[in-house]
């Protein structure tokens, strides 16, 4: 269904001239999500946003029809078309094998940069941080969140973290750019590279790379659990954070969460061509149809949306309307506190609210003033020549049910191939064999390196060859991971204790 939102049903002293409407795709979501977006879509027709909404169904009713994605093809197929996605908490149900639509989304359409802005509104919201004005940019395609697992052995299951190169190198740019566009004097690295060197590794040397571009901006890295003991202690210094998806999955939440509510939060997702725009927080079934959901978190993220088309001037007006209702007390149930709020308002009041404001502008709070459509930040990918890659070994994982390396370790150490000889076990990442403690706990899943003694290449044939007579001894090969210099560069790590 499409449902135009024309600036001119408006009041004339409402108007803003010289708007090309812009089709736009729209969910209203499980939950709350219908009643907040009813709101959210209120708010941006009185203030002049010039769109067309297609609507789309998305969520729970869907996935309850057997598709476990939760979306079908005709939104899909709106998606692709109108590039341009507002969408509402939705519920994912309880049980395996339904994706998160978020997650896939992001990925499908490559949504890499996911843009957090958590600010204190102070005095006028409770907050132990009055100063706080941090935005999290979080990488939104890879890290664990890719989503390839296996159960590997009875005992042990997987999940892959990968990184990428080009992939780092737009989110870390992306950080810097949208730093510049917003005079931000510096941006923040979180990562965990002192025990993952070559995954964060690869993150904190893009981040330092792709930095030396920008030297009017400070910079700085952290180790993400200090990084984070500091955002929720002292979070007025920072300014942007960057930070791989998982951390700034969670980070985002917190850091939210000190602002005085998570419901206050509205998140951007910008890929090549295709943005995202949504509240962080969830569909919140508990309080739906009471009217009594706080529509602020998809509302900014409205707001972000009308940056992203080119609408900035409509932004300021809403965004400035809604933080002088939220001076003038005007608040809903989650940020009500007796003697610092006027009234306690539902979602609609609370829309009402806003709307009645619109055109004026917060007497103590900073009013906004946005930078060109974040889209336009220049994204640019190094192109890098090719690198020598050599095969020098093999790790072999086996499940070896017996928890004793010494014995696995008197099975296979005869075993060569084309100068392939056993050189390490471990388990869980702990080096076992040689010299391995005997107070070290082991599991059913062994990792056995395999290298050339000689340090020199060997052929992809020698690894299944290797592999071949392992098999031939009734062991369990449940994995393998080719081990390669790059350019003569080691590039897999050593077990720990090694």
């Amino acid at each position: 269904m499409n449902t135009a939102i024309v600036e001119n049903d408006l009041a004339p002293e409402k108007r803003i001239t010289n708007i090309a409407p812009v089709t736009v795709t729209v969910a209203h979501g499980d939950g709350i999500g219908p009643e907040i977006m009813a709101a959210t879509l209120k708010i941006l027709k009185a203030a002049g946003a010039a769109l067309t909404i297609e609507e789309i169904e998305i969520g729970e009713k869907v996935y309850l029809k057997g598709n476990s994605a939760g979306i079908d093809n005709s939104a899909w197929d709106s998606l692709r078309s109108t590039r341009v996605f507002l969408k509402a908490p939705i519920t994912t149900p309880q049980g395996g094998g339904f994706k998160s639509i978020n997650v896939t989304t992001r990925k499908m359409l490559g949504l890499f940069a996911n843009v957090r802005p958590c600010v204190s509104y102070s005095p006028y919201i409770h907050t132990k941080h009055p100063l706080m004005d941090v935005v999290i940019i979080r990488e939104n395609e890879e890290d664990l969140y890719a989503g390839i697992e296996h159960q590997q052995t009875d005992e042990v299951v997987q999940c892959l973290k990968l990184i990428s190169r080009p992939g780092t190198e737009k989110i870390v740019r992306y950080a810097f750019e949208y730093a510049r566009a917003y005079n931000r004097k510096k941006v923040t690295c979180f990562t965990k590279d002192n025990i993952m060197k070559m995954t964060d590794g690869l993150f904190h040397k893009l981040f330092i790379e792709v930095g030396k571009e920008y030297p009017e901006i400070e910079q700085e890295h952290l180790i993400v659990d200090i990084g984070a003991a500091k955002l929720a202690d002292t979070p007025e210094r920072f300014d942007v954070i960057v930070m791989p998806n998982l951390y700034g999955d969670i980070l985002s939440d917190v850091a939210a969460q000190i602002t005085g509510s998570v419901g206050l939060a509205g998140s951007a997702n910008i890929g090549e061509g295709f943005a995202m725009f949504e509240a962080i927080h969830g569909s919140a079934p508990d309080i739906a149809g009471k009217n009594q959901a706080n529509p602020s978190g998809l509302l900014l993220g409205a707001i972000q949306m009308l940056v992203h088309i080119g609408q900035k001037t409509v932004a300021e007006k809403i965004q400035n309307a809604w933080l002088k209702t939220l001076e003038d007390g005007q608040h809903t149930a989650d940020i009500y506190k007796d003697g610092m709020s006027a009234a306690k308002l539902g979602t609609q009041e609370f829309a009402a609210a806003v709307i009645e404001r619109l055109g004026q502008r917060p007497d103590t709070l900073k009013p906004v003033k946005y930078a060109d459509s974040i889209s336009q930040f220049n994204i640019k990918i190094t192109e890098r020549k090719p690198v020598k890659k050599e095969l020098v070994g093999v790790d072999v994982f086996l499940q070896f049910n017996e928890r004793n390396p010494n014995k696995l370790a008197e099975l296979i150490k005869d075993i060569s191939a084309s100068g392939l000889k056993l050189t390490m076990i471990t388990n869980r990442g702990v080096k076992v064999w040689p010299e391995g403690f005997p107070e070290t706990f082991c599991t059913d899943h062994w990792r056995c390196r395999f290298k050339n003694d000689m340090q020199s290449g060997v052929s992809y044939q020698a690894a299944i060859d290797l592999i071949q007579k392992i098999h031939n001894r009734n062991l369990d090969v449940i994995k393998t991971e080719n081990l390669y210099l790059f350019d003569g560069v080691q590039s897999f790590t050593a077990g720990q204790g090694q």
